[in-house]
């Protein structure tokens, strides 16, 4: 890692060749750009599944992945999100969309794109609710997505083996994976202690060029309060500690700064709870916005191996306030953290073999299978009417509805 912002652009600075090829409209790309959202997905077959098999996603005309169970009939489930609800590593038919739906008997629309924000996905919730409108929203929040809602430029953030190298730009025959190019996202008011929304600051093909200079992108991005907390915490010397003070000020949040652990260890923290701020607000942005079309909200809340290794290891989570936030709001959600961790109880082997039962970094088949059947209660007891498998005239003495009604009496 870079020890110092300065270092760390100039590493991430562009390559034209990387932007010929992403723009390529015949290239093999993962991805393809958007003005507002920074990028959407193309169909492509990628080696990246269960055995390093290759898998297929396809993307409809209105940006949608393919619908496969009851695709002719009515829909009235949207959800979007980030990977988690793309659900990628698996092909079309694999999604817990396409699970629950096959189960349910009623069809559910996927407007995931990977490595979205929450943020990030509540635009593309305002563009598709009007093209292409359903009764009943699932929007996502993953681990990583909170800090997601205020990078200006996620790419710069992401892992180095997602990043091309000009190779793969030129000469390899693989899906291209390049994406995640400046987009919307949210900003701290350090004056008003609100929220901004801002649009994309590259939102034409050509302004990407302009991320191949390397003096531009340090000019540009330098000062983004995200970038020094995000690079503070991983040590580098030339942070400016003063706006991070500034921020941490305005969150009311404590950063300790005696040693180079501390700082790193409160930079983290930092940018986490600035991230899961940000949630909160787009929490809010989108049940204003769909209460005021008649429509449900729900979340659904997944999480990535290392955030399930560390808390069945016994740290505690890391999202209390997400969790409080949806409690108190009365928004129904689904907590796949507690659910893992029931589930568990059912295994006698380790963490890492019961993680390879459902993940291949995504979720595998299997991982889908188990996430679509851990919703399943939670989405019936929501939609009215009951989904077509669920409409009997009279309760089931077996159902779990019923058996909670037992319970309770």
């Amino acid at each position: 890692m870079a020890t110092t912002v300065k270092a760390f652009l100039e590493h991430h600075t562009l390559t034209r060749a990387v932007v010929d090829r992403y723009l390529d409209p015949d290239g093999n790309n993962w991805a393809c750009f958007d003005s507002e959202l920074g990028y959407l997905l193309r169909s492509n077959l990628s080696r990246d599944g269960l055995g390093w098999c290759y898998t297929t996603s396809t993307y409809e005309p209105g940006g949608a992945r393919k619908m496969i169970q009851y695709a002719d009939r009515p829909c009235r489930i949207n959800t979007y999100g980030d990977s988690f609800v793309q659900c990628d590593q698996v092909s079309d038919g694999e999604t817990w969309q396409e699970v629950l739906a096959a189960h349910l008997g009623e069809p559910i629309r996927n407007f995931g794109i990977g490595s979205y924000g929450v943020y990030q996905s509540y635009r593309r919730m305002l563009r598709e609710e009007d093209k292409t409108p359903a009764d009943y929203v699932i929007l996502n929040a993953y681990d990583e997505d909170h800090q997601r809602n205020v990078y200006q430029w996620r790419g710069i953030h992401m892992s180095p083996h997602f990043w091309p190298s000009v190779r793969d730009a030129t000469g390899s025959d693989e899906t291209f994976g390049f994406h995640a190019n400046p987009w919307c996202f949210l900003r701290m008011n350090l004056d008003s202690g609100n929220f901004d929304e801002i649009e994309n600051s590259h939102p034409t093909p050509e302004s990407l060029y302009e991320l191949c200079d390397a003096a531009y992108v340090y000019e540009t991005f330098k000062d983004n309060i995200e970038i020094q907390a995000f690079m503070a915490a991983q040590g580098a010397e030339d942070v400016d500690w003063s706006r991070l003070q500034a921020l941490a000020d305005v969150l009311e949040f404590s950063i300790q700064t005696d040693t180079p652990d501390a700082r790193a260890r409160t930079a983290a923290a930092l940018l986490l709870e600035y991230g899961q701020r940000a949630t909160l607000h787009t929490f809010n942005l989108a049940r204003v916005f769909l209460q005021s079309m008649g429509k449900k909200l729900m979340i659904h809340l997944p999480y990535s191996m290392t955030q399930l290794r560390e808390v069945f290891g016994g740290a505690a989570r890391n999202d209390e306030c997400v969790i409080d936030y949806l409690k108190a709001n009365r928004i129904v959600f689904v907590d796949c953290m507690e659910q893992h961790l029931e589930d568990y109880k059912s295994f006698s082997c380790g963490v890492e073999d019961y993680l390879k039962r459902y993940y291949v970094g995504h979720y595998s088949p299997a991982g889908n299978h188990f996430c679509a059947y851990q919703m399943k209660d939670t989405v019936v007891d929501w939609l009215e009417p009951k989904p077509p498998a669920y409409r009997h005239k009279d309760p089931q003495p077996d159902s779990p509805s019923t058996i909670r009604d037992q319970a309770r009496e």
